[in-house]
């Protein structure tokens, strides 16, 4: 028996289908077909600019699969997964579930077409776990940690108890002036002792001029997206315990935390503009 998605009541939103949204250029790219022509067209542009740009966005989602596998297995029972984007198997709570079939995810994002799949998608599989969503923007933390899934009567997941708190391939699109390293440094505050930070950010460090080229499509198009280098990605991790490799591109992160499973696309040499890593709260 499947456990139910705990979801606030349907409301009638605006889809903004005449302007691209990352979660659905995400999704193009991972060849999904919950995407519009503006999102197709701007991504097809951003790939014209940064043909490496597929083969980031396939890592990234292949990161996404080895670190809750990874806490999963350290014993990892509850994850906030912020910037959830558009459903796409195996999800968060399939592959932790299939661990531990008690699991607790909450998925969190600010687009109301992720809402609207998550309503059909994103159901637990077993009786044992749960699964929720919440309708929130990054930048506003305290409407994510104020949340009754994460402070009713019955939350979905005990902040006394170790989270692994994910932000895959979200913080490029935080700029400075938004300030992330206070967003995230608020989102981990609450969070028990021994809790983690799982975290993918694009890079142009390996290869600048192509990279930015891709970046400069997504900010002409009115998506906002930065890039950083390794130090600027390792301040998201200021006083929590880098697990080694610390922070590294997917070449050299994979062989720590990946077992057999091979880097995809190692082929290409784009596979190394995004910095992966795992941090663990004392």
């Amino acid at each position: 028996m499947s456990t139910a998605v705990r979801l606030e009541p349907i409301q009638p939103v605006d889809l903004r289908t005449d302007r691209p949204q990352s979660a659905r250029m995400y999704d193009f790219l991972l060849g999904g077909k919950t995407n519009f022509p503006v999102d197709r067209a701007v991504a097809e542009q951003a790939l014209a600019a940064y043909p490496g740009l597929r083969t980031v966005t396939r890592m990234n989602r292949a990161f996404m699969r080895i670190a809750v596998e990874f806490l999963a297995r350290q014993g990892i029972t509850q994850f906030l997964d912020i910037g959830t984007g558009i459903p796409t198997t195996p999800n968060v709570h399939e592959i932790a579930q299939g661990i531990h079939p008690d699991a607790r995810i909450v998925y969190t994002d600010n687009d109301p077409i992720v809402l609207a799949h998550a309503r059909a998608l994103l159901t637990g599989t077993t009786g044992e776990g749960r699964v929720d969503y919440i309708e929130a923007d990054l930048r506003q933390p305290q409407q994510i940690l104020g949340h009754s899934c994460l402070t009713g009567e019955q939350p979905a997941l005990d902040l006394d108890r170790p989270v692994a708190l994910q932000l895959i391939s979200v913080l490029h699109f935080v700029p400075d002036q938004d300030e992330p390293y206070a967003l995230v440094r608020e989102l981990l505050k609450p969070l028990a002792p021994g809790s983690y930070l799982v975290l993918s950010h694009a890079t142009a460090d390996s290869n600048p001029e192509a990279v930015n080229r891709g970046a400069d499509t997504y900010r002409a198009a009115g998506v906002r997206f930065q890039t950083r280098d390794r130090a600027e990605v390792e301040a998201f991790a200021d006083g929590l315990e880098l697990l080694a490799p610390g922070v590294a591109t997917p070449t050299t992160w994979w062989p720590a935390f990946a077992g057999d499973a091979a880097l995809p696309y190692a082929d290409d040499p784009a596979v190394d503009d995004a910095y992966l890593l795992i941090a663990r709260k004392p």
